[in-house]
């Protein structure tokens, strides 16, 4: 039995820590074990990560003061999944530790909630007349307390004192006399309760639904899983494969964890996936409340639910023994965290199922380029459904160019003609229409036409969006508010523009166009509570909404039969941005939204309004193709050497005092440059696209190269013996997404 436990703590000093484990607890100490040691001159929770009999420190070791729980939080894989992370990833191992375990587990306090249940006595049925038992004497309020759990059995002392309207007096004076028994009781959370669905059985499936079916149960079965890219259109089925994939593994005694890339899928997801497996789902993302993430992840670990279904975090569920793992829309840039670790949700699951030889199935009918390279290379296999469920067809997609329109108009228009006509005609029919523009707010800049003047975020290089339900200027970085000036502040003249447009502009432009048709928006501006998505959602499915208009939360993975149309407003916007992803987002954005369209037996159209309808990545929406958008955007992206054909490593410099900032980056990137193997492609530091936001300047180093360990080792080297100046840090972003 060990003697010494490695331990980390919850300050981020990315190293372990020798302990000895007292007497006492040897027998309960294993890894993954929450623990409580000194530190200095106080007291730290921590992790172990490692067993020993050895140290170096041997005479000097501290004692373990005590452990939190009774058994380990950290299942065993998931803590070799945690220092996988921190390794690739370039990140703290307190980081990573933290990242695999909810802060509702993790944090001071955390428990089950309790309450009291109050229960009548064996003896206690009235008219019972020996002393053990006797309800003679009793007063009206206690035997109308008797009556009550006579006739209703266990109650909650809380729910029985409301019922009949009394206080703890006579229930405390009951338990006295032997007639009740009051005991503390274990609440489940449950952040489905009340909500009834309706049971479903597996449905039967298309001969390349059988196919793609029996590529994945082959791999759950097989001894070396690995990962399949299960590629198919929208609409094709691809939820009901996953749900008789996970059939097959909860079959075999295994469990399965599933994500979804946005919040906004997660209760559609969840509510196919409970009504075809029932209580064994669980769920895991930040929507719920603290007490709901803490009782479900406790269900996943005492093996109460099987299944767990979330985003980016409930990859880490601790699932004993899984079958398979599914990544829903895996292409989703929302699989990427944008704090140390900045781990990609994607791989990690690819790493998991590695670790515990778990099949891992990506889904996306549009894949990204990466992983559409790891079925070219070999390391993925492919599963292809190229057709909708029943032989539907696939949507009618049509290029509306804006510049015509405004020629024809003399000026720039919100909608188009065809648009607005096709808004009509669903509305006519009954049938239902999706709007997508992907800015939320009223309109992107506030400007002065007579001098210019443009109102920019204090603290970001970006103008404020204007926000006219509560008549304010916001930020998008930093969540910055400014009234909205009676006046230039420049020229003082009255008279402000109003560029550009969001959500909220395009809602008021609709309430005017179709005055009695049922409209809702879908941003992160309205859907602010819990059940805000469900409710919203389960309006426009049974017909209480006639136009949902959003941001790309309703851009992907939701099924609705009676849509008919959708309209994507100024589908180039995602084009401007300086990133080599620029065209790759805009095609998978544009296919997916697309899909929302003709999913039921009305065929489908989708009308794109656009100022550059010749860009590749537009056509070859236009024509859902997948494999030529592929083969062009390839070519240009291995004649720079940008992945998929080399990893991406982002180095970014952010403090408030500019010099600083570009010392720093200067004086690093000196340290670095000669630790660099040949391979290795970097460029010296340069201001970012998005020079200043939160009110820090910054500055990027880039580096690329086929192999992500030629440039982790020297960047941990080089910091290691960096010194940043007061108030400058440096972020580690491998594998990024983003240049910005």
């Amino acid at each position: 039995m060990a003697s010494i436990a490695k331990v980390v703590v919850e300050i981020a000093l990315d190293r372990e820590f020798d302990y000895r484990i007292p007497a006492h607890l040897r027998s309960v100490i294993q890894v993954g074990t929450q623990v409580v040691v000194p530190f200095k001159s106080r007291e730290l929770r921590g992790f172990v990560v490692g067993l020993a009999n050895q140290s170096a420190f041997q005479d000097k070791l501290k004692a373990i003061a005590g452990v939190v729980g009774e058994k380990p939080l950290i299942p065993d894989p998931i803590m070799k999944l945690a220092y996988w992370i921190a390794d690739y990833y370039c990140a703290p191992i307190e980081h990573a530790v933290r990242t695999v375990l909810p802060s509702a587990v993790r944090k001071r306090g955390a428990q089950h909630k309790k309450q009291l249940v109050v229960s009548l006595h064996a003896d206690a049925s009235l008219g019972l007349g020996h002393a053990e038992g006797d309800t003679s004497g009793l007063t009206e309020k206690q035997l109308l307390l008797v009556e009550t759990l006579h006739a209703h059995g266990p109650m909650t002392l809380s729910g029985l004192k409301e019922r009949c309207g009394c206080s703890d007096s006579p229930v405390r004076t009951l338990e006295k006399h032997g007639l009740v028994t009051i005991e503390e009781s274990t609440i489940q959370r449950d952040p489905h309760a009340g909500m009834a669905l309706l049971s479903t059985k597996p449905f039967a499936l298309m001969a390349e639904q059988q196919t793609a079916l029996a590529a994945i149960c082959a791999a759950i079965d097989s001894a070396m899983p690995g990962t399949v890219l299960l590629h198919g259109v929208t609409g094709s089925g691809k939820t009901e494969v996953y749900l008789q994939a996970i059939r097959h593994a909860l079959d075999k005694g295994q469990g399965a964890i599933v994500l979804v890339p946005e919040i906004s899928l997660t209760p559609q997801t969840v509510d196919r996936f409970r009504a075809r497996f029932g209580d064994c789902v669980a769920v895991l993302h930040s929507s719920l409340s603290e007490g709901e993430r803490h009782d479900e992840w406790h269900r996943i670990r005492n093996g109460e639910a099987k299944i767990a279904i979330g985003a980016r975090s409930a990859l880490f569920a601790p699932i004993e023994n899984p079958g398979l793992i599914v990544v829903d829309e895996e292409h989703e840039p929302t699989y990427k965290q944008d704090e140390s670790p900045r781990y990609n949700a994607r791989d990690v699951a690819v790493m998991r199922g590695h670790l515990e030889r778990c099949c891992v199935v990506l889904g996306s009918a549009t894949p990204s380029l990466e992983s559409f390279s790891n079925v070219k290379a070999g390391r993925y296999r492919l599963a292809e459904m190229m057709l909708r469920v029943d032989d539907r067809s696939m949507p009618l997609m049509r290029i509306v160019d804006m510049r015509i329109e405004a020629e024809k108009e003399g000026r720039p228009h919100i909608f188009s003609r065809e648009l607005v006509q096709g808004i009509y005609d669903r509305l006519d029919n009954r049938e239902q229409v999706i709007l997508f523009l992907n800015r939320r707010g009223f309109s992107s800049s506030l400007q002065c036409e007579k001098c210019g003047f443009v109102a920019e975020c204090a603290a970001c290089s970006v103008s404020m969006t204007y926000h006219k339900r509560q008549h304010k200027l916001l930020c998008h970085i930093c969540g910055a508010e400014e009234h909205v000036p009676s006046c230039c502040p420049e020229c003082r003249d009255p008279e402000f523009r109003y560029a550009g447009m969001g959500t909220e502009r395009i809602e008021e432009v609709l309430e005017k166009l179709c005055p009695k048709a049922r409209i809702a928006r879908m941003d992160s501006d309205t859907m602010r509570t819990k059940d805000a998505y469900r409710r919203v959602l389960g309006d426009f499915r049974t017909g209480k909404i006639d136009i949902l208009l959003g941001t790309q939360m309703i851009a992907k993975g939701l099924d609705f039969p009676n849509v008919t149309l959708v309209g994507v407003l100024y589908a180039d916007m995602s084009l401007h941005v300086p990133d080599f992803r620029a065209g790759e987002r805009t095609f998978q954005l544009l296919t997916q939204v697309a899909g929302r369209a003709g999913r039921g037996d009305k065929a489908g159209e989708v009308i794109v309004q656009t100022y550059t309808p010749h860009h590749p990545a537009i056509q070859a929406a236009r024509s859902l193709d997948y494999e030529g958008f592929c083969a062009q955007d390839l070519e240009f992206r291995s004649e720079l050497s940008y992945p998929p054909f080399s990893h991406l490593v982002l180095l970014t410099f952010k403090g408030k005092n500019e010099a600083d900032v570009m010392a720093a980056a200067e004086g690093y990137f000196d340290r670095l440059e000669p630790l660099l193997p040949e391979s290795v492609l970097h460029s010296p530091p340069v201001p970012a696209p998005l020079a200043r936001a939160k009110g820090l300047y910054r500055y990027q180093i880039v580096l690329r190269c086929e192999h992500t360990v030629k440039m982790t080792k020297p960047i941990r080297h080089a910091l290691a013996s960096a010194k940043m100046p007061n108030g400058v840090t440096c972020t580690v972003d491998v594998d990024a997404l983003s240049l910005l």
